[in-house]
């Protein structure tokens, strides 16, 4: 089947639920890149930094800046908690029109900005709306989308933050001129658009019928599985997709309590979803997306906008081709592929580091490597993260799941955020561009545990996937085992037993 062959399993109502969860997402990237590339400006260092003497003008000092740069997953992880939890008891649409709401409120917060506290109490509140869109935009993706492309459309999370991102470097890097507040006001006040989009649109999208059918509302999950599946998909297609659904509820051992996530195959699963929500911080991302403009501006070889401008574009391209691919290659290689990348730009930028003195040569290919380091994010780690966790968890548990595994990623994102300015600055640790070889180092880590522990997911439904687990198939066995075939044989023979005459599996009594 070709790459763009894909897109036959979308009809018109799929395609547009997809577009809106997506665009919501683009918010994530403004908030992202509008604050790492703001920080940089002029305007803003005089607005909120100290007057330096010396130096006779305005900075953010490194203590300010890593507060800046991590207190506000404070706020990402209340977020996540209280993302999955409202998505879990009133479905996800209406947790998404809640948070849509929502971030119009924190993004008045930020444009009026006057001081200090100020701007940092609404980078704080708005990673809450952050943290909600994480817990629920993938595992809404995942539930509502066929198999064969669940990798393309759950890795078009990143894929929508990077283009977000875009957008904003290009109107930071037309307004890093303006000698006042404007320079920084513009950008942020961008931070009122998509939520109001969402916010008017979010609510006319199906409900994603797994979460419908574990509410017991049986009649509008399968309402709501044939709007996204008619047309691309035959009426036998449907009926047995939701026979799928049905029967792997019923076989489910799980009652939904988090302590449930720790026992049996479910520790191997959550395990899992832990291991690439930790590795996708730990190897350093952070490092090109939230410090990459002000290094680079401390370098002194590039102007620090058009470097986050042309790093938003390299991202864009090698995601945008990834996830065309992610579901034909699968999720294991690009996330090997990407774990080599990222560490062998991050140890050749720790080897450049250490010449004393660091010439303009070296400078130069230093600021290469964060763009490698950025490049090799992309191939697999950006996207494939909220893949592999919306993949492995179990049906009854995917909201505890994504509670944890997001909450993990969070965590781990503060970690290193607070941590970059202290290592890299030369009033502490001092390593500078040597940083690259503790992330170089993780990176390769990363790809170690991939290759052991990650299964191969690709093609699959999400209830083939549990069947997979609870047959206890070995991790490494996923991708080469017909889990549709052993769907079918399990579905078949439990309607037997209950003496149903079966012919397609669709047009009998349900699966009690």
């Amino acid at each position: 089947m070709g790459v763009f062959h894909k897109f036959r399993f979308f009809n018109r109502r799929l395609a547009l639920a997809c577009a809106i969860i997506a665009v919501s997402t683009f918010n994530y990237g403004f908030d992202n890149q509008a604050f790492a590339s703001t920080q940089a400006m002029d305007a803003f260092e005089k607005q909120f930094g100290v007057y330096n003497a010396k130096t006779g003008a305005y900075a953010l000092e490194p203590y300010w800046l890593s507060l800046f740069n991590s207190m506000n997953y404070i706020g990402f992880a209340i977020g996540v908690i209280a993302g999955s939890m409202i998505a879990s008891r009133w479905g996800r649409k209406r947790c998404m029109f809640i948070m849509s709401l929502y971030a119009i409120v924190t993004a008045t917060i930020a444009v009026t900005s006057q001081n200090r506290s100020q701007i940092m109490a609404a980078r704080i509140l708005n990673y809450v709306y952050v943290g909600i869109e994480l817990a629920v935009v993938p595992t809404y993706q995942s539930e509502i989308v066929p198999g064969p492309v669940r990798g393309l459309v759950v890795g078009s999370y990143q894929l929508s933050l990077i283009a977000g991102g875009l957008v904003i470097n290009s109107v930071c890097y037309s307004t890093s001129t303006l000698p006042d507040n404007r320079a920084w006001r513009i950008p942020l006040g961008l931070f009122y658009i998509v939520p109001a989009i969402v916010a008017s649109l979010v609510l006319f999208i199906p409900e994603s019928p797994r979460w419908l059918l574990r509410q017991n509302r049986v009649e509008e999950a399968k309402e709501n599985l044939r709007k996204l599946r008619e047309g691309a998909f035959s009426d036998e297609d449907i009926e047995f997709e939701f026979k799928e659904l049905q029967y792997s509820l019923a076989q489910e051992v799980e009652q939904g309590r988090f302590v449930e996530l720790f026992q049996g195959i479910n520790l191997k699963r959550t395990g899992i979803a832990a291991l690439v929500n930790i590795f996708q911080q730990a190897t350093g991302q952070a490092f090109a997306s939230q410090y990459g403009a002000v290094f680079v501006k401390g370098l002194g070889t590039i102007n620090p906008f058009v470097f986050t401008l042309m790093n938003s574009g390299v991202s864009f391209l090698t995601i945008f081709i990834v996830l065309l691919f992610s579901d034909h290659v699968g999720r294991r290689f690009f996330l090997m592929l990407s774990s080599a990348v990222m560490g062998a730009g991050m140890m050749t930028m720790g080897g450049l580091g250490t010449a004393n003195p660091v010439n303009k040569d070296e400078s130069r290919a230093i600021v290469s490597m964060i763009t490698v380091l950025g490049f090799g994010f992309g191939l697999g780690w950006g996207p494939m993260t909220y893949v592999v966790t919306t993949e492995v968890s179990a049906l009854r548990l995917r909201d505890h799941t994504s509670r944890l595994g997001f909450g993990l990623n969070v965590l781990f994102n503060f970690l290193v955020n607070f941590s970059i300015p202290y290592l890299i600055s030369a009033q502490y640790a001092g390593l500078s561009s040597k940083v690259g070889f503790i992330f170089g180092s993780i990176a390769f880590l990363a790809l170690t545990m991939v290759y052991l522990f990650v299964p191969e997911c690709k093609g699959k439904t999400l209830e083939q996937v549990d069947l997979l687990f609870s047959s206890g198939i070995p991790l490494r066995n996923f991708g080469q085992t017909d889990a549709a075939a052993m769907m079918r044989m399990e579905t078949t023979s439990e309607v037997k037993e209950q003496g149903i005459q079966v012919t397609h599996l669709d047009r009998e009594t349900s699966i009690a």
